[in-house]
């Protein structure tokens, strides 16, 4: 019978908390509009965080978790290469005999020299905006993945003569031409004459180490004649060992032949840094992680504003229905009966709010990924933790006013005008 009471009062309590909140729909609404900006905040900083993270595993997984990369100096912003310090100054650049030398080597299946630069892809007028485009060779996708949607990659003497040749993102490609076919138009990219050869599809993320989205792959030694690169921060070794090999032996085989190359002394440092999978999943994870948190403290002051906006109009409801306090006490209720009905209230207001935040934030957290061709998944758990947090901010925001209408004197409270 206890039990049975008592899931009658739960629900006595919470139509009286509706109707309260219907009474005041304005109070109730304002109030509301601070929690659901904070779950909201969370909720979408979650969504973002977790399809990026997705996108990056995802990312390493199709390159390979033992592919690194040699480059001239690692930095986790790209240095200026007009301003450059001494110490990277002094290094040489990456070059063509170091890339062969590292793919000769009996640890490695796959070594090869890239470059990036940006520019515009144009056919006719029509063109886009400037995006990436890689000087690699026909082992691109191995490294990268996706898929070679039509035509062909680059034959060995297109690779060795440095031909005019094209693999364009068929995305990009079917903007600027449209429905007309590219394979064998002669198109413009970033200004130079090359043939269109074939289209490739890209994988689905938005984050392809150390480059990001490519809108075309040309031969390595065309754009190497044809462009001016910037050498310090977008040529780059990308390396595979064979398989077998781990990481750490594939890293040491390549140290010891570029040292060699570079006539290196055993006390002499460096003059090249490695790049690992794990090394660019740290970086952008600890972005992601900072990024989330300053996130979440705002979101924190979103939150402790609604919980201050519930005890505002909980101390409001409680003056306000004085003498329906004192009714309900002078037909028996006792004190828990009436603090349980202003923390239910309380509850109830902020868990109304927390639930239209996590709709608002999915919604806005998808369409934030769905702009960045990102696939992303609901947080489930944070979700949850959602829900409990803002009914928690209700419960210990509400102590103060039900606390104080629990206390009320029933005469008193009769005689309140």
């Amino acid at each position: 019978m206890r039990g049975l009471f008592s899931l009658d009062q739960w629900r006595e309590n919470l139509h009286i908390a509706l109707d309260a909140l219907r009474a005041s729909k304005l109070r109730s609404g304002l109030t509301i509009l601070g929690v659901v900006i904070g779950v909201a905040t969370v909720m979408t900083m979650a969504t973002i965080v977790q399809g990026i993270s997705d996108q990056i595993l995802n990312a390493i997984k199709v390159a390979g978790p033992t592919t690194f990369y040699v480059v001239k100096v690692f930095s986790q912003t790209p240095v200026n290469p007009d301003r450059l310090p001494k110490y990277i100054r002094i290094r040489p650049d990456i070059s063509v005999d170091e890339a062969t030398r590292i793919a000769s080597l009996p640890q490695i299946q796959y070594a090869g020299l890239w470059a990036q630069i940006q520019g515009r892809l144009e056919y006719k007028g029509a063109r886009t905006r400037p995006i990436a485009v890689f000087g690699a060779d026909d082992r691109y996708q191995e490294i990268q993945g996706g898929e070679l949607t039509d035509g062909r990659w680059f034959t060995k003497a297109e690779q060795r003569s440095g031909a005019g040749v094209v693999v364009m993102q068929e995305a990009q490609a079917r903007r600027i031409f449209g429905r007309e076919n590219p394979l064998g138009k002669l198109a413009m990219v970033g200004g130079r004459p090359v043939t269109v050869i074939g289209l490739y599809q890209s994988p689905a993320n938005i984050f392809s180490p150390p480059g990001t989205e490519v809108g075309a792959i040309m031969p390595y030694l065309y754009v190497d004649h044809g462009y001016k690169l910037d050498r310090t921060n977008a040529l780059w070794i990308p390396i595979k060992p064979r398989p077998g090999v781990s990481v750490a032996e594939a890293e040491d085989a390549v140290t010891a032949a570029m040292r060699e190359m570079r006539k290196l002394r055993p006390g002499d440092k460096n003059t090249f840094d490695l790049i690992t999978q794990d090394q660019i999943l740290d970086i952008f994870m600890s972005i992601t992680n900072v990024f989330f948190l300053v996130m979440l403290v705002l979101a924190s002051v979103a939150l402790m504003v609604g919980g201050i906006g519930v005890m505002a109009i909980m101390m409001v409801s409680v003056t306000a229905r004085t003498r329906e306090i004192g009714v309900r006490k002078a037909l028996g209720a006792t004190r828990r009966d009436i603090l349980m009905q202003f923390l239910i209230e309380a509850a109830t207001l902020t868990g109304i709010g927390g639930l239209i935040g996590i709709v608002v934030g999915l919604a806005a957290g998808k369409g934030v990924t769905s702009l960045l061709n990102v696939e992303a998944h609901a947080p489930l758990k944070l979700t949850l933790i959602a829900v409990l947090v803002s009914v928690g901010i209700g419960l210990i925001f509400g102590v103060v006013p039900a606390r104080r209408a629990a206390r009320l004197n029933p005469i008193d409270a009769l005689r309140y005008e």
